[in-house]
């Protein structure tokens, strides 16, 4: 496979970028694939080489590379009429509309410019609402570049993950590990009245995807009413992917006090969005007092994207098709470890998946969860499978970034380049290009 050209623009971003790139995500070894454009389920790279893709954007290309005709006209009817304006305009009520009727928790949204900004809100929202200080996460969560989550360690014994963070940000911060209720309930016990939130995602979906036991998710809910705490579901990644319209907290029955959102939820453009009880959300100024503003929220050309997004997938057979694609790349890529590799565990649900690269499991796959690792405690794996950020941490996670990432792409496929980030079908996506991505992964693996 060429690769010139790559290496080329590589060479001219490491002079006037830090590390050559925008997110440290897209630091590839030796250097990343530079993308010239997209095609329905595919991108074609600057050196012409065509790669089906299931990275896309890291999540909020629903569609893949090419738009329905509805979106497509959306954003151009916005975008002509002006970049911007300061001001507010009806889609984006139209929008918000949208999510306040599909999702259980939302009855009001603000929205943002990023996942992160979505989640940085809502922990200020949820200290102002409660007046504490304290915010509980999950070890090897994800909720974008911010001080409050930014930390490693454990609960009282936290500190900073990355220089730059003042070490009194990772005090009021207190990470648990995630399928552990008994580390929650302790940590209440200890630390409840100074508890503002709980924040999780549904699914740990930046940590090679870990789907939550059954009960989970209800203890934290239960936890969080005892001590008058709030529970954050972050759906930035799962959000309108997982359950369909009523994303991750609608499969699951539990019922946050505020949802972040970001990717889908506007279309393939920067967005981020906090909803909850109004009660909660109106707590935002101006109808309240914790302080929040950003000049390009509600950006009308994202609004329109999202809009027309959601709503082609809400009248059209959108996640059936991508669900059904992610379960048989799934049940697929499960076979294949079984001939291969049997130490490896499948993940994912929906329209994600992953390959956790563990270094010990049953060499039989007789009961086991065929579709993704569902943590059923009958399966005959269910010991070994990864049940929080820190197993999949100890996973061969080199492995992936040196040498399976690298021979997937010479074998056409496009992944995210390590090990943690989930991957994604999307409605672009063909049996075709599924059918030849099992057998890269039989060569590669």
């Amino acid at each position: 496979m060429r690769d010139e050209r790559s290496r080329e623009l590589y060479d001219r971003a490491l002079s006037v970028m830090p590390g050559g790139v925008n997110s440290s995500v897209r630091a590839t070894m030796p250097y990343p694939l530079f993308v010239e454009r997209g095609d329905g389920g595919h991108v074609i790279d600057a050196d012409g080489n065509r790669l089906i893709d299931y990275v896309m954007g890291y999540g909020p290309l629903l569609y893949g590379h090419d738009l329905p005709d509805s979106v497509q006209s959306a954003i151009q009817s916005h975008a002509s009429a002006g970049p911007m304006y300061g001001a507010p305009t009806e889609v984006e009520i139209d929008l918000a509309e949208f999510v306040a009727r599909h999702v259980p928790s939302v009855e009001s949204v603000r929205f943002v410019n990023s996942g992160t900004e979505a989640t940085v809100s809502a922990v200020r929202l949820a200290r102002g609402y409660t007046g504490r200080d304290k915010i509980v996460v999950m070890q090897g969560g994800y909720h974008g570049a911010q001080e409050t989550t930014l930390v490693d360690g454990e609960a009282g014994d936290a500190h900073p993950s990355t220089p730059g963070v003042p070490q009194e940000f990772a005090r009021h911060t207190l990470p648990i590990p995630f399928n552990d209720e008994e580390a929650a309930q302790e940590v209440f016990e200890e630390y409840g009245d100074d508890i503002a939130a709980v924040l999780t995602e549904p699914i740990l979906g930046n940590t090679g995807i870990v789907m939550p036991e059954d009960g989970y998710h209800e203890t934290l809910r239960d936890l969080c009413d005892d001590y008058g705490s709030l529970l954050i579901f972050d759906e930035v990644i799962t959000g309108f992917r997982v359950g369909g319209l009523q994303c991750a907290q609608g499969e699951f029955g539990v019922t946050p006090d505020v949802t972040t959102f970001g990717k889908i939820v506007g279309g393939g453009f920067p967005v981020g969005a906090i909803g909850g009880t109004a009660e909660i959300i109106e707590s935002f100024t101006p109808a309240g007092e914790v302080f929040q503003s950003g000049t390009f929220s509600g950006h009308p050309v994202t609004m329109a994207a999202g809009y027309e997004s959601l709503t082609y997938a809400a009248e059209n057979d959108v996640y059936e098709h991508v669900n059904r694609l992610g379960e048989k790349l799934r049940e697929g890529i499960t076979e294949i470890c079984e001939d291969q590799a049997p130490e490896y565990t499948v993940v994912g649900t929906d329209s994600m998946f992953k390959t956790v690269f563990t270094r010990e499991a049953p060499e039989s796959f007789e009961n086991s969860c065929s579709g993704g690792c569902r943590q059923r405690p009958t399966c005959p794996r269910y010991e070994t499978c990864p049940k929080n950020g820190g197993d999949v941490a100890s996973a061969q996670t080199d492995r992936w970034e040196r040498v399976f990432w690298q021979e997937m792409r010479e074998q056409g496929v496009f992944l995210t380049a390590n090990q943690f980030e989930c991957q994604f079908t999307s409605y672009a996506h063909t049996d075709e290009d599924v059918e030849k991505t099992l057998e890269a992964y039989k060569e590669a693996l």
